[in-house]
């Protein structure tokens, strides 16, 4: 298939009547600037940009989305947040849970992200036992990203404990625990399963350190070594003040400061949230070369705090980051990357504060690093329109009032502070076109079977 992009931003910049040679692989084989008229090409208007990686997401809970608001609480927090968001979690079958993440995930794709990192540790059946097929939620999950087109990395999660030192977990999170043996089978089970599968990626997720010990870490670590080398690790760390008093209390070290010092952090790595990292924890974890996963919208929904991006991104190695929707009170690749920013200009209390001098616009400067610091994290040959990559692509709308008048160096800007999901038109997932002109082709049927889903879940 060739391609010619009217507009295309390369690894070299913006350039003009760009040639995007896609092999049957769903690869792209070759890209040129300023490209003679192509017979065969399919012609691509506007402003093309490689697609967004979702490096977090808990596809369930958008079901969610909307329902939690109102205070419940004088101190409302993210652990009262967690209360609801557990009964959600202890109604929902595998049947909903595909309904659920299949919506979702086109969404997704009409938001311009393009592969996603799902998060997932609802594993037991709802009395908190194994289901006959130990990986019924996981084929649920990656089935409803086969369906919608999107390429999937599955993250199980090792879930064990309630609490630093082993504490046993609530009821509530019975679905949630397993042994590490059984947690194990299930990692190599799936890797068995989706290894030679086009568009999905096994790798394996710790809830958190409190939620492990560091033996289980230790021993999940040697697995996945074994299994996949490259296989990309997530956890959630540092997301809330108390986390990080719990683990001082425990270990006498912050949370980022535990993980670097106790397993071999690298690229293969994603730390999600890391909202409470300290100074010098953002150092060590720039150098490591490992990602931090940004969820800007759910950190700000949830009441976390302010991810110092700022410094991350100015240290003497500038971090790596991607963005998730993560609980997806919001699906929207702008939106996360517009909060991002303005929540650095509050903190900071002047504008442009995440721009730098290679990328004088703070929207093309974000959105080439998360795209890249995302398909990093996903463990895909992503974020980039090069040779050697996949063929993830987003036109964007030029006939959108977003972009009117706009250079293709001002339409990142454009579309991430003045624009919304309306402004993508197109989107490419592996060399298919899974959005044309603002609609998926499912798009109708998931959404009636989501609604069916979400009423199920809200019957008392």
């Amino acid at each position: 298939m060739n391609l010619i992009a009217e507009h295309a931003l390369l690894p070299t910049g913006w350039a003009r009547e760009v040639a995007i040679h896609v092999g049957p692989d769903g690869m792209i084989a070759s890209v040129m600037a300023d490209a003679p008229p192509l017979g065969d090409a399919v012609r691509v208007d506007g402003f093309v940009v490689p697609g967004m990686p979702n490096v977090h997401s808990h596809a369930f809970q958008r079901a969610m989305a909307g329902f939690t608001e109102a205070r419940t609480h004088p101190t409302d927090s993210f652990w009262t947040w967690r209360a609801a968001m557990y009964e959600f979690a202890a109604r929902i079958t595998p049947e909903q849970m595909h309904d659920v993440a299949a919506w979702l995930y086109i969404e997704m794709l009409k938001a311009g992200f393009t592969s996603v990192a799902e998060f997932n540790y609802v594993h037991r059946d709802a009395r908190g036992r194994p289901y006959a097929e130990r990986g019924e939620m996981a084929h649920r999950l990656i089935a409803a990203a086969r369906d919608a087109g999107i390429a999937t990395t599955h993250l199980p999660v090792l879930y064990l404990y309630g609490g630093f030192g082993s504490k046993p977990a609530e009821v509530a999170q019975d679905r949630f625990v397993q042994t590490a043996d059984d947690f194990g089978a299930l990692v190599r089970s799936l890797h068995a399963r989706y290894a030679t599968t086009q568009g999905v990626r096994v790798g394996a997720a710790f809830h958190s350190l409190r939620a492990v010990d560091p033996p289980a870490v230790r021993a999940t670590l040697a697995m996945l070594e074994d299994l996949d080398g490259a296989a990309p690790i997530h956890i959630h760390v540092a997301e809330q003040a108390k986390e990080v008093a719990d683990c001082i209390a425990w270990s006498g070290r912050r949370p980022v400061e535990w993980l670097l010092d106790n397993a071999a952090v690298d690229r293969r790595w994603c730390l999600v949230h890391a909202t409470h990292a300290d100074a010098r924890e953002l150092v060590r974890l720039a150098a490591s070369g490992a990602v931090a996963g940004l969820c800007p919208t759910t950190e700000a929904n949830l009441g976390d705090g302010i991810f110092p991006a700022s410094d991350y991104l100015a240290g003497p190695m500038p971090g790596r980051f991607g963005i998730g929707s993560d609980s997806h009170v919001s699906v929207s690749v702008a939106g996360e990357l517009r909060l991002l920013e303005y929540s650095q200009r509050l903190a900071l209390r002047r504008r442009s504060a995440l721009a730098s001098e290679a990328h004088a616009s703070p929207g093309e400067r974000l959105y080439v690093e998360a795209a890249a610091g995302g398909a990093q994290a996903v463990g895909l040959p992503a974020g980039c329109i090069a040779s050697g990559c996949r063929a993830d692509l987003v036109a964007l709308d030029a006939r959108h009032p977003a972009f009117w008048n706009k250079a293709p160096q001002q339409a990142l800007d454009a579309w991430i502070f003045t624009g919304d999901s309306r402004c993508v038109r197109d989107v490419m997932v592996g060399g298919v076109w899974r959005v044309r002109d603002g609609h998926h082709a499912m798009e109708d049927e998931a959404a009636d079977r989501f609604r069916a889903a979400q009423a199920a879940l809200l019957e008392p």
